[in-house]
C-alpha cells in the first residue's frame, strides 16, 4: 500500500519543535560560548564539513531524565543529548565526492559540560557502527566532562560500565582513519576518545585529563583548578598532543588538512629546484643542518605537515605529499643529539610507522643517525623495551618504503628507521655524503683501537692517530663502498631524489 503525505498535524508537531526547542538550544549555545569566546558546536560543524553535505543523526535525542524534567525543558537544555553526529562530505572540492564522506561527531559544551549520558552513548554507537559500515574516516571534537551521573530514566544498569562506545571506537581502529580534536576541558571518557585517536589536534586553551577537577578531590589527591589537568604545553612534551592550534577556527583547518592525505591523492604540488638539495648539507661532516629545509624541497610545496614536533625531537615525523600522493615521512633531525634516537625518539618514530599501517600510506626515511642513544639514562627510560619495538612495528609495515640516507647511517638506529634492515625498504640509497657502519666512526675508533690510542702519548700524537684512524673508516664506510658491496641500492645526486622516491613508490 503507497504511503500517503506527511499529515499536516505531524508536519506541525515537528516544526514546533525546531522552532520553540532547536532554535531556543542554538540561541542558548551561543550565549554560553560566545561569552567566553569559543564557538557553538554547531558553528564548528558548519566550518568542518563542506556546504549543505551535512545529514545529522539522533537531532531529537535528549538527556535520559525525563522522571525530573519537563519535556520542554529538556529539548532545550539538553539538545541532541550533547553530541552532534552525523555524515558529511569535507574536503569535496579537491578530491571526488566518494573520498570525501565521513563520519563527525561533535560534543556540545553548552549542554550538559559535553557530559556522557544514556543516550548520548546510542548516539556514538550508531554513529560508529555507520562510519564502520561504510568505511568513514571519522573527525570528533571532545570537549566535555566525562560521564553524567544524572540520566535517572535509566534503571537497566548500575554504573554503566557495559557502554560499548569506547570499544566501538578503539574498534574503528586501522578500519578508517580517526582524527580527534579539542578545544577547552577534556575529562574522564572525552578525553579516552581524544587520546585513542589516530591524530589528536588541540587547542591552546585545551585542558586534557583521565580524570576532572571533581573526581581527583573524591579520591583525597588534592584540588586542581581545570586549568592545572592537563595543560597543552605538558601534553605537548609528553607526544599526547599532535597538533597544537591556536583556537577553534585553526584546529579545524588544521583537521581538514590532516584529513586529506588519509583521503587519497590530490593535484601534484608547486614542485621546487630540485638542484639546492645539493647544498642543503654543510661541507663538514661533523656540522648540524635543518633536515626540515630538505623535506621541504623534496616534497610538493606546502605539503609538509609536521607532527609532535616538540616531542622526540632527534625524528621529525610529518605527513606530506610527492605528486599530490601522501606519504608518512620519518626523518632524523641531527641538531638534536646529534640524530641519535632516544627513547622518546623511538616511541615517536614508532608511532609514525602504525600510523602509516592504519592509513594505508607509503614512508619515505630521510637518515642522518649515529644510532641508537645509549647509556645508563638511557635504559632507565626503558630503551630495552621501546627501541626494540621500532623493529616490530615495521616488520608489520606492508606499504611501499624508500629509505634515503642523506649523511650517516650506523648501527641498530639506523636500520631501525628504514624498516628493520637496509634491504627491507622497496628501494634504499644515498646521497654521496652518506657514511655507513655497525656504529659510529668516532666510537669505533675508540673502542677497536684503544690499545693502540693508549700506547700513544697523550697529545698531538694521540690526537693525530685517532684522526687518522676515524679518515681511514670513513674512506671504508663511504656510501659507494656500501654500493658496491650491495647494502645498499644505489648513490644518487640529491637533485634526483625525488624521482628516485617516486620510482621506489611505484608512482
Amino acid at each position: 500500500m503507497s504511503q500517503g503525505p506527511l499529515s499536516t498535524d505531524a508536519q506541525m508537531h515537528l516544526d514546533q519543535i525546531k522552532a520553540e526547542t532547536l532554535d531556543a538550544a542554538r540561541t542558548r549555545a551561543k550565549e554560553k560560548r560566545h561569552s567566553k569566546g569559543y564557538r557553538t558546536a554547531r558553528e564548528n560543524l558548519l566550518d568542518l564539513v563542506d556546504d549543505s553535505s551535512f545529514i545529522e543523526y539522533g537531532q531529537l535525542a535528549v538527556a535520559a531524565q525525563r522522571d525530573r524534567r519537563d519535556p520542554s525543558t529538556l529539548r532545550v537544555d539538553t539538545a541532541a543529548d550533547g553530541v552532534i553526529t552525523g555524515t558529511a562530505t569535507i574536503n569535496a572540492t579537491l578530491l571526488p565526492d566518494e573520498r570525501a564522506d565521513v563520519a563527525v561527531a561533535i560534543y556540545d559544551y553548552s549542554v550538559l559540560a559535553g557530559t556522557q549520558g544514556f543516550f548520548h552513548h546510542n548516539k556514538l554507537d550508531r554513529i560508529f557502527e555507520i562510519a564502520e559500515r561504510e568505511r568513514l574516516p571519522f573527525v570528533m571534537y571532545t570537549e566535555g566532562g566525562g560521564g553524567r551521573p544524572g540520566d535517572t530514566d535509566v534503571k537497566v544498569n548500575i554504573a554503566g560500565l557495559n557502554s560499548t562506545s569506547f570499544s566501538r571506537w578503539a574498534g574503528l581502529t586501522g578500519k578508517v582513519p580517526r582524527i580527534t580534536v579539542n578545544n577547552g576541558y577534556c575529562f574522564a571518557g572525552n578525553a579516552a576518545l581524544f587520546g585513542a585517536g589516530d591524530v589528536r589536534i588541540a587547542t591552546k586553551s585545551s585542558s586534557i585529563g583521565m580524570a576532572g577537577p571533581a573526581m581527583i578531590e573524591g579520591g583525597g589527591l588534592g584540588v586542581f583548578h581545570p586549568d592545572e589537568i592537563g595543560p597543552v604545553n605538558t601534553l605537548c612534551n609528553v607526544g599526547a598532543i599532535d597538533l597544537l592550534a591556536e583556537d577553534e577556527a585553526h584546529a579545524t583547518a588544521l583537521a581538514k588538512w590532516t584529513l586529506s592525505y588519509a583521503q587519497g591523492v590530490t593535484s601534484p604540488g608547486a614542485v621546487a629546484d630540485q638542484t639546492t638539495l645539493r647544498t642543503c648539507l654543510p661541507e663538514n661532516r661533523r656540522m648540524a643542518y635543518d633536515v626540515r629545509k630538505v623535506m621541504d624541497v623534496l616534497f610538493d610545496q606546502q605539503s609538509v605537515l609536521e607532527l609532535r614536533p616538540v616531542y622526540g625531537r632527534a625524528v621529525v615525523t610529518a605527513l606530506a605529499r610527492i605528486e599530490g600522493h601522501p606519504v608518512v615521512v620519518i626523518a632524523s633531525d641531527c641538531r638534536h643529539l646529534g640524530g641519535a634516537i632516544d627513547v622518546d625518539a623511538a616511541r615517536k618514530a614508532s608511532d609514525m610507522m602504525e600510523l602509516a599501517k592504519r592509513w594505508q600510506l607509503p614512508i619515505v626515511s630521510l637518515v642522518d643517525t649515529p644510532g641508537f642513544m645509549v647509556g645508563p639514562e638511557s635504559e632507565a627510560m626503558g630503551a630495552a623495551k621501546v627501541m626494540p619495538e621500532l623493529f616490530n612495528t615495521a616488520a608489520s609495515v606492508t606499504t611501499p618504503w624508500v629509505g634515503l640516507f642523506l649523511r650517516r647511517g650506523y648501527g641498530l638506529g639506523a636500520m631501525a628507521l628504514v624498516g628493520g634492515s637496509f634491504e627491507f625498504p622497496t628501494l634504499t640509497a644515498s646521497w654521496p655524503q652518506g657514511e655507513f657502519g655497525g656504529m659510529g666512526l668516532e666510537g669505533a675508533v675508540r673502542l677497536g683501537f684503544k690499545k693502540e690510542l693508549e700506547a700513544t702519548p697523550a697529545g698531538e700524537a694521540r690526537d693525530a692517530l685517532y684522526e687518522k684512524l676515524v679518515a681511514e673508516m670513513y674512506q671504508k664506510g663511504r656510501a659507494t663502498e656500501a654500493a658496491a658491496y650491495l647494502e645498499i641500492d644505489m648513490v644518487i645526486d640529491p637533485a634526483e631524489s625525488r624521482s628516485v622516491i617516486l620510482r621506489g613508490l611505484g608512482l
